[in-house]
């Protein structure tokens, strides 16, 4: 697992991303600072990563999960519930491949919410 931190409204929270072939072209192309949109508990953005779906690829997600979303190029945290989430279950826009995790707890995004950049660094 490669580590990273995720700099937003001047916190640092520590992540991890997975051994896949997502996570390490994600990996490679940090440092990234970038404008974010959020979705519900999401938050996500546009990167220079361009590449399909993997093997496991899932529209359901976990509390605190870091997905690559192939259909905007957008990297994304997903810390709560989406529009679409039902009672049981959190649900991206539409599959995402799974790539790291923040280890830090993910409840502290819902206070950054408003925050204007964020930026993600190798560690």
């Amino acid at each position: 697992m490669k580590e990273i931190k995720i700099k937003i409204g001047g916190v640092e929270l520590k992540g991890e991303l997975y051994d896949t072939p997502t996570a390490d072209l994600v990996y490679n192309s940090l440092p990234l600072w970038s404008r974010f949109n959020t979705w519900g508990d999401e938050i996500y953005f546009q990167i220079p990563v361009e590449t399909g779906l993997e093997e496991g690829a899932s529209e359901e997600v976990k509390v605190g999960e870091i997905g690559y979303w192939p259909e905007g190029n957008a990297f994304c945290i997903f810390f709560g519930k989406t529009p679409i989430s039902t009672d049981e279950k959190i649900l991206a826009a539409s599959k995402v491949n799974i790539i790291g995790r923040l280890v830090d707890d993910p409840a502290k995004l819902r206070e950054l919410k408003k925050a204007k950049e964020i930026g993600i660094e190798k560690v």
